[in-house]
C-alpha cells in the first residue's frame, strides 16, 4: 500500500524569492516617494500639523507652514500644546518662535497633549487625530523634518486608520536643512548629523512595526492608493 505521508516540502525557487524581495523593495520605494512627493489637495485644508521639533530643526517645519498660510492652502497650523519636554521647547516658546518667523498668530492653534510625561511621535499622532475627529476635519496635512517625515506620516496614518479612518492625510516634508549638520532629535536623546538620523529612523520604523505600534508599509501604501 503506498504511503500517505506527504513528501518533503519543496523550497521556494530562487526566482520566486527574488520576485518577492523585489516586490517588497519596490513597494517600500513607492511609499517613500509618495511621502516625500505627495500631491497637495486642491481645496483649502482644515489644518496642517507641524510635528514638535528640537530647536535646530524647527525652522524646517516653520518654513513650510508659513508657505501654506501665505498661499491660503490651510486654515490653521496645529502644534503640540504642552510644557517643555522631550527636546521640545514647549507650546509658548514654539508659538513665539513661529511669530518671530513671520507666521501670523491667528493661524496658530494648539492641540492639547497633557497630561503626558514625555512627548513622542505616537502621542502627537493620536492626539492630533482625536482633535481632527472632534472637529469633523476631512483632510489634514502632516509636516515634519525631512529625515523624520516617513515615520511621522506612517504614525499619523496608523492613528487615523485605527481612530478616524475617513480622515484624508497628506504628506508635506519640511524645508531641507544641511544634511551634514549635527543636531539633536528623538526627545533630545539622539545626536548626529541629519543624514545619520535617517538610519535611526528606519530602525524605529522596523521596531514599532514589529511591536504593532505602526501599520506595515504595505498597508500605508494601500491607504495612499485608495485615499483619492
Amino acid at each position: 500500500m503506498p504511503s500517505m505521508c506527504p513528501g518533503p516540502s519543496k523550497a521556494p525557487s530562487p526566482r520566486l524569492l527574488y520576485e518577492v524581495e523585489q516586490g517588497s523593495v519596490l513597494e517600500d520605494t513607492e511609499l517613500l516617494l509618495r511621502i516625500l512627493a505627495d500631491v497637495r489637495p486642491s481645496e483649502v485644508v482644515e489644518g496642517a500639523y507641524l510635528f514638535a521639533q528640537t530647536e535646530p530643526n524647527q525652522k524646517s517645519v516653520f518654513a513650510v507652514g508659513k508657505e501654506l498660510v501665505e498661499q491660503g492652502r490651510v486654515r490653521k497650523l496645529l502644534i503640540s500644546d504642552c510644557s517643555p519636554k522631550s527636546g521640545y521647547i514647549g507650546a509658548a516658546a514654539y508659538r513665539r518662535a513661529m511669530l518671530d518667523f513671520g507666521i501670523p498668530a491667528a493661524a496658530i492653534e494648539e492641540i492639547p497633549m497633557e497630561p503626558t510625561e514625555i512627548l513622542h511621535t505616537l502621542i502627537e499622532s493620536q492626539k492630533t487625530v482625536r482633535f481632527a475627529q472632534a472637529r469633523g476635519y476631512e483632510r489634514l496635512i502632516v509636516v515634519s523634518a525631512p529625515f523624520h517625515q516617513e515615520r511621522a506620516f506612517m504614525t499619523m496614518v496608523t492613528a487615523a486608520v485605527r481612530q478616524y479612518p475617513v480622515l484624508k492625510l497628506y504628506s508635506l516634508p519640511g524645508t531641507p536643512q544641511p544634511w551634514d549638520e549635527v543636531v539633536t532629535h528623538s526627545q533630545g536623546k539622539l545626536r548626529g548629523t541629519r543624514a545619520e538620523l535617517i538610519a535611526e529612523e528606519h530602525k524605529r520604523i522596523d521596531k514599532y512595526t514589529a511591536l504593532g505600534d505602526l501599520l506595515p508599509r504595505t498597508t500605508i501604501v494601500e491607504y495612499l492608493r485608495g485615499r483619492d
